[in-house]
């Protein structure tokens, strides 16, 4: 196996950075951390841990991804998000790949969780991603919301990364509430012009598509949550979207 250089992008990630660089350590024999200037102790758990820091404001999730690939020792690149841990399956496969061919990058399945509940239902598993490629060939897309890996060829592990999504329904609502609010930043920067009907076409899109094409429907109360939760999100981020142009405006004269 290639050796392999592990980056975690963070903010305000305390409690859960530890944990991620602790399984990074498992098959990275370096460990990047570029934290957007966290007002709690991440940066130094980081770093007790044996992680090198970047300090760096936020770019965007894409460009903030990226951002500390050319200051790799290693070519082989594993990104990770703070809340997420390699499963042991995913282990034993990255210490068997040769990595022979830079123009392949892998993808893994997310066992994503609320709490101590693993959440299955409408297209939550097998939420396949990609994270480990080789800079020489790939890399995230610069996109400021939602990136992903773009490489010359793909192929799955078939194994899993462990992704500690939400603490509680709370924090689920919570994590909509930030998302929402950088993905409208990220629309508005490319331009998307508002609009009235925007935010419900798009709500009503998301809940069809988990309840139905995704099966939530005959899932439970899971697949109810996550449909709810998606069509909450697609709202938000459009209706925050319309708000940024008014606020831009201002007060209209009547």
């Amino acid at each position: 196996m290639k050796p392999i250089t592990g980056i975690v992008i963070t903010l305000n990630e305390a409690e859960r950075i530890g944990g991620c660089i602790d399984s990074l350590k498992r098959v990275c024999n370096e460990i990047l951390v570029v934290d957007s200037l966290s007002q709690d102790d991440t940066v130094r758990i980081a770093e007790e841990k044996g992680a090198k820091v970047l300090l760096q404001e936020y770019l965007g999730d894409g460009p903030q991804k990226a951002h500390a690939v050319p200051l790799a020792s290693n070519d082989w690149i594993l990104a990770l998000d703070a809340d997420e841990r390699l499963d042991d399956d995913a282990v034993e496969a990255i210490l068997t790949l040769t990595l022979d061919d830079p123009s392949f990058a892998y993808s893994f399945r997310r066992r994503n969780f609320c709490g101590s509940h693993w959440i299955k239902a409408a297209g939550f598993y097998p939420d396949e991603v990609v994270r480990l490629y080789n800079r020489t060939t790939g890399g995230y897309l610069p996109k400021k919301a939602h990136s992903s890996v773009q490489a010359p060829k793909y192929a799955s592990t078939g194994t899993h990364l462990l992704h500690f999504t939400y603490e509680n329904l709370s924090h689920w609502v919570q994590r909509i509430d930030q998302l929402s609010t950088r993905d409208a930043w990220a629309m508005k920067g490319k331009g998307i012009p508002p609009s009235s009907f925007r935010p419900a076409r798009h709500a009503l899109s998301a809940l069809v598509r988990k309840l139905l094409f995704k099966g939530g429907v005959f899932q439970g109360s899971d697949g109810f949550t996550v449909a709810l939760t998606t069509a909450f999100h697609a709202y938000m981020k459009y209706a925050k979207l319309n708000e940024l142009y008014e606020n831009e405006a201002g007060p209209k004269q009547h």
